[in-house]
């Protein structure tokens, strides 16, 4: 007797092979996603919740002469500064299906196009709501680099000297995503390019290795378009998410459609740090349009 494909075996084969799979690997395939603050306080239970990230202040402090004042000291009361940030966005792909038995194909597949394809359409959303929220200082000094047609040494200097200037902490690493072009723009500049100037041991995010100059962890990212590349600490925005991705597969009969639905969806949220403006660079030729 041939095997029974039924809507309730396959949703339950989807839960167990898929969903802890779609999760781990959604998380892994985000660049800048992966990168930026993910900490925070309380639990997403459903789109809309709110939750805190909390940051100490750093104290004064205070400089004594020994022998005059220095048998003695002030305290400070701690201090946090505290970020809100609403988990309002939901990244969602789906697929209709004629018949189970297509999907059901797919479910036990290692490399499974149809997980892939769901799992890009979903990270690519969530990639493009977090670059939306780029918004580096234009005050003095400007921390948006125009004009940059090519990458070089000479360009990778300014921006650190920004950073430095800036004070970015150093209990993190400092990133660079760039885009193809940028990077292969690097790949021609004799310093960039040499080993010479690689100090320290690789990083890899996301499966890829790191590029490091003048102090940044330095990746390709081939969501921005020519000639656009951010340079970051991670803190300087937040990103919040549901702990698990939501998978769903209904039939289409309620519509008077035959067929299956099955959807992809996590909600998160996200938000540029109190002091984020600074805390980034942004690096382009013309108009800054990560998103188009």
């Amino acid at each position: 007797m041939p095997a029974i494909t039924d809507l309730t075996t396959v949703a339950a084969q989807i839960q167990q092979y898929w969903a802890p799979m779609f999760t781990k690997e959604l998380r892994d395939s985000l660049l800048l996603g992966s990168l930026v603050n993910r900490d925070y306080q309380g639990e997403i239970r459903q789109g809309g919740d709110t939750v805190k990230v909390s940051q100490i202040n750093a104290p004064t402090g205070e400089l004594r002469t020994i022998g005059t004042d220095a048998d003695v000291f002030a305290t400070e009361e701690l201090s946090e500064s505290q970020i809100s940030i609403k988990a309002d966005k939901r990244a969602v792909a789906s697929y209709e299906f004629t018949d189970l038995v297509g999907l059901q194909s797919q479910i036990s597949m290692e490399n499974s196009e149809v997980r892939e394809a769901l799992l890009y359409a979903v990270s690519k959303q969530i990639n493009k709501h977090l670059y939306s929220l780029v918004a580096a200082s234009a005050s003095a000094p400007d921390h948006q680099v125009s004009g940059v047609s090519d990458l070089a040494a000479t360009n990778l200097a300014a921006i650190r000297i920004l950073a430095g200037q800036a004070a970015w902490p150093k209990s993190k690493p400092w990133y660079a995503l760039v885009d193809p072009q940028y990077y292969m723009d690097m790949g021609d500049d004799t310093t960039l390019s040499s080993s010479d100037y690689n100090a320290g041991d690789a990083v890899i995010v996301s499966g890829e290795i790191a590029t490091k100059r003048f102090g940044f962890n330095i990746l390709e990212d081939n969501y921005l378009p020519a000639d656009h590349g951010l340079f970051f600490y991670p803190d300087f925005m937040h990103m919040v998410m549901q702990r698990d991705v939501q998978i769903k597969i209904s039939d289409l009969h309620s519509q008077k459609k035959f067929g299956y639905v099955m959807s992809v969806d996590v909600v998160f949220g996200a938000k540029l740090s109190n002091d984020g403006d600074i805390r980034h660079v942004q690096v382009y030729n013309s108009a800054w349009a990560p998103n188009g």
